[in-house]
């Protein structure tokens, strides 16, 4: 899996600062959302295994709340504005 680009982002999480990669991110005062492409190999195991599995750094500090979906989380508002609401 690798981190992609998206219309929706508006900051790039640890760019220029290897050893991490960079990660393209939509970021407001309460969340973060980013986008993951995965090989062909990783689509078929998921197809074949029905699993994903979600590993978090959480260095003895209390678990944040995560959603993993498929579905892309942006709606655009009935306004000419752009901006956009999370949906669950």
């Amino acid at each position: 899996m690798r981190p992609v680009k998206f219309d929706e982002q508006n900051t790039v999480w640890a760019e220029n600062q290897p050893p991490y990669l960079p990660l393209p991110a939509h970021t407001t005062e309460n969340e973060t959302i980013s986008c993951w492409s995965l090989t062909v190999r990783e689509r078929l195991k998921i197809l074949f295994t029905g699993r994903l599995w979600l590993r978090q750094m959480n260095h003895g500090e209390p678990l944040q709340p995560q959603l993993v979906t498929v579905d892309k989380p942006f709606v655009k508002d009935d306004t000419t504005t752009t901006t956009y609401t999370f949906e669950i």
